[in-house]
């Protein structure tokens, strides 16, 4: 819930289960992990628009040394709550790949379908290595095999808005992430 003498949940959020505090902290020991695993070396995080771009902002200022970043967009949503499967690239990323360290930085990993379909295409493109750091990672949900080598935190199977996931681009602002109440996307 957040703090006491915060504002009320917004009517169409049934809880908070994460709250500012537990995601800083994620953020810095994920950022951390990172600083320590590419110590020395240069680093691209590539972001996925537009659900991770608050969680890429911040964990950007949590890991030390020198660090790149880049942003796709994709189409893989067709209704907004369930993934379609079928990916397609709206935007690209600006810089090229080829012979750097990558790691893709996804705010929730869920089926999986995207970002089998994003570890392949950016694959192709040469990298040094590859790895996906995600915010949320919803157990026993994935249709695919997809290894993740950051993992923030363990997500219930609910639909979750906040701290930059949406739905129908609204909630993205909320500093905590919550469940939204199912009357709103059933």
């Amino acid at each position: 819930m957040p703090e006491k003498g915060a504002a009320p949940l917004p009517p169409d959020i049934r809880e908070v289960l994460f709250d500012e505090t537990e995601l800083e902290e994620v953020v810095k020991r994920i950022g951390g992990q990172i600083a320590r695993d590419y110590a020395g070396q240069k680093l691209l995080l590539v972001t996925v628009l537009k659900g991770a771009f608050i969680f890429m902002a911040d964990l950007v200022r949590a890991i030390e040394g020198h660090v790149e970043i880049d942003f796709m967009a994709v189409s893989s949503y067709g209704d907004g709550a369930k993934s379609s499967g079928v990916v397609r690239i709206i935007k690209d990323l600006s810089v090229s790949v080829e012979g750097r360290h990558i790691i893709i930085v996804e705010d929730i990993l869920d089926s999986g379908l995207t970002l089998k379909y994003l570890l392949k295409n950016l694959k192709s493109r040469n990298p040094l290595s590859i790895e996906v750091a995600t915010l949320l990672f919803k157990e026993g949900k994935q249709q695919t095999d997809v290894s993740c080598k950051y993992v923030g935190l363990i997500c219930p199977d609910e639909f979750v808005v906040g701290y930059g996931l949406d739905y129908n681009e609204s909630y993205r602002n909320l500093p905590y992430i919550g469940v939204l109440e199912p009357s709103v996307y059933a």
